[in-house]
């Protein structure tokens, strides 16, 4: 596989392993709570705008949708329902990007006919741009 895939795409997919891991044999209340500090830690070690939009989103996310679990994935803090992630901030660290970006997966109840947005571009927290992720975040957790 050298070759195809980056060295940030091969060290996210060993951050998938390794969250897998970490979870292995827990069940319930402990797998979550493991799951939680594991966001946390993922969002504390961020830098800069990352850290801002990462941590501003986790209270969106805990306030709009409590139902939703705090987790990572593929060392994104992500937020999911019965294990699935919903939605969830890839920094623009992690792939060198120019900007940070607010995504939803399939489970999300996104739908709009037959096109619509999955993942959003992120430079700046604004009034605004919490405005419209608190709609987009309710509208996901359905």
């Amino acid at each position: 596989m050298a070759g195809v895939f980056s060295d940030a795409e091969r060290a996210a997919m060993q951050q998938a392993a390794e969250e897998r891991k970490a979870t292995r044999g827990l069940k319930g209340a402990a797998k979550r709570e493991a799951e939680r500090e594991a966001c946390t830690a993922a969002i504390e070690a961020l830098e800069g705008f990352d850290q801002t939009l990462a941590s501003r989103y986790h209270v969106l996310v805990t306030e709009v949708a409590p139902e939703l679990d705090p987790k990572t994935w593929y060392g994104f803090p992500s937020y999911a329902r019965d294990g699935k992630v919903v939605t969830f901030v890839q920094p623009a660290s992690k792939f060198g990007a120019r900007y940070a970006t607010v995504g939803f997966q399939e489970d999300a109840r996104l739908d709009d006919g037959p096109m619509w947005a999955t993942s959003f571009a992120v430079v700046e927290w604004t009034d605004e741009v919490e405005q419209r992720l608190r709609e987009l975040v309710r509208r996901a957790a359905g």
